[in-house]
C-alpha cells in the first residue's frame, strides 16, 4: 500500500450540484490574497466566469492568476492535467480538481490510488461536497448522485442557508447526517468558509472521525446495542432520520487488532463487497505495534500506512468506518471482530 507521507501535494476533489454555490467558492480561492499557491482544475472555463482581468498570463491550458494561484480546464483526462501541473516549477500548496455537477466523486477520487505517477506525487486530502440548503431534500429525494456526493464526503459546506428556515435547516442537516454522520459540516452564506477550512484539511489523517461532534455519538453507540434503527428518535431535539439506500457502520475495539489476520481480511471485504463500499477509513492499534495505523478506502481501492507512534496516555483503540449502500452489517461486524487478539 502507498504511504501517505507528506511531501505529496494535498489534493481536493471539490463536488456539488450546479447553483449550489462551487462557483462562488473557485471564484474566492482563485482571487482572494490567501498567500498560497493553488492550483485548481474546472471543468468548463465558461462554467466558472472567471473574471479576465484576474488572469496574467496563459501558457497553453494554464492560467494564471494574479493571486499566485493557476486554473487550467481538466478536458477528459485528470491524469495529464495532473502530470503537467506536478512538472511546472514552484511547488504548490494544493491542488483542487472541480467535477461536473452530476458527477460521483469516486472516479476521480480513485485517480489518486490508481495511477503511479499520480500517486508518487499527490495524495487526496479530502472530497468536499457544497450543497444548497433549500434545494437538497429534494436533490436527495431525486437524484442518487446528490446521495453519492453527501456519502463521500468528508467536509460538507452546507450553503445558502439565509434562504431557509430554522426548522428547514434543522430537517435538511438530519437527511446529511442520516447519510454521513462523520463529514465536518459548515454552514455558509455565499459560500463565506474560511479557506483552510476546506483546503489543506488532512482529512485522511483520520483523527477527524474521532471528532464526530457528540450528539452522533449516540447515534452510533446505538449499533452496539441492535437498536432497531428504523424509527425517528430524537436526539436532545436533533433529527434522527434512517436513510433507506445509504449506512454508515463503525467499528471500534479497546483491544488490540491482529495484522495478520485484519489486512487480509479487509482486503478481501473490499475485493467483494467494494462496489457497495463508498468510503472507508480506520485508525487501527496492532498488537505488537507502537505505531498507528491508518488507511482509507474508496470502493475497491485502499491505502493506508503507519502514521505515527501512539502517545503516552493515548487510549489504542483501533476504529473503522465504512459508508455505502446494502453494507452487509452482519458480515462486517463479524469479520472484524474475529480480527482482534485475544
Amino acid at each position: 500500500m502507498p504511504d501517505l507521507t507528506s511531501q505529496k501535494i494535498p489534493v481536493t476533489v471539490l463536488t456539488g450540484y450546479l447553483g449550489a454555490g462551487k462557483t462562488t467558492l473557485l471564484n474566492r480561492i482563485l482571487s482572494e490574497n490567501h498567500g498560497k499557491k493553488y492550483a485548481v482544475i474546472v471543468n468548463e472555463f465558461g462554467e466558472i466566469g472567471i473574471d479576465n482581468d484576474l488572469i496574467i498570463g496563459a501558457d497553453e491550458e494554464v492560467f494564471e492568476m494574479n493571486n499566485g494561484c493557476v486554473c487550467c480546464t481538466v478536458r477528459g483526462d485528470l491524469v495529464r492535467i495532473l502530470d503537467g501541473l506536478m512538472k511546472r516549477k514552484g511547488k504548490f500548496d494544493a491542488i483542487i480538481v472541480e467535477t461536473t455537477g452530476l458527477a460521483d466523486p469516486a472516479p476521480v477520487a480513485q485517480t489518486f490510488f490508481v495511477d503511479e505517477d499520480v500517486q508518487k506525487n499527490a495524495r487526496l486530502d479530502a472530497v468536499v461536497t457544497v450543497a444548497d440548503a433549500k434545494w437538497l431534500s429534494d436533490r436527495l429525494k431525486d437524484a442518487p448522485e446528490a446521495k453519492n456526493q453527501i456519502a463521500f464526503a468528508d467536509v460538507i459546506v452546507l450553503n445558502k442557508t439565509d434562504l431557509v428556515s430554522k426548522a428547514e435547516l434543522a430537517e435538511v442537516e438530519a437527511r446529511i447526517r442520516a447519510i454521513n454522520p462523520y463529514a465536518k459540516l459548515h454552514r455558509t452564506e455565499r459560500c463565506q468558509v474560511a479557506i483552510a477550512d476546506v483546503l489543506e484539511r488532512g482529512a485522511f489523517d483520520l483523527d477527524r472521525i474521532l471528532e464526530i461532534e457528540p450528539e452522533f455519538l449516540d447515534a452510533g453507540d446505538d449499533h452496539h446495542h441492535g437498536h432497531d434503527h428504523h424509527h425517528d428518535h430524537s436526539h436532545g431535539g436533533l433529527k434522527h432520520y434512517h436513510d433507506e439506500d445509504m449506512q454508515s457502520l463503525s467499528l471500534r475495539s479497546a483491544k488490540p487488532l491482529d495484522a495478520t489476520k485484519f489486512m487480509p481480511w479487509l482486503q478481501n471485504l473490499v475485493a467483494s463487497e467494494g462496489q457497495k463500499i463508498l468510503r472507508s477509513k480506520g485508525i487501527l492499534a496492532f498488537s505488537d505495534d507502537d505505531d498507528r495505523y491508518v488507511f482509507q478506502g474508496v470502493h475497491m481501492m485502499l491505502e493506508g500506512d503507519h502514521q505515527r507512534k501512539w502517545k503516552d496516555g493515548e487510549a489504542r483503540e483501533s476504529r473503522v468506518v465504512f459508508i455505502g449502500r446494502e453494507l452487509p452489517e452482519q458480515m462486517i461486524r463479524d469479520g472484524f471482530e474475529s480480527c482482534i487478539t485475544t
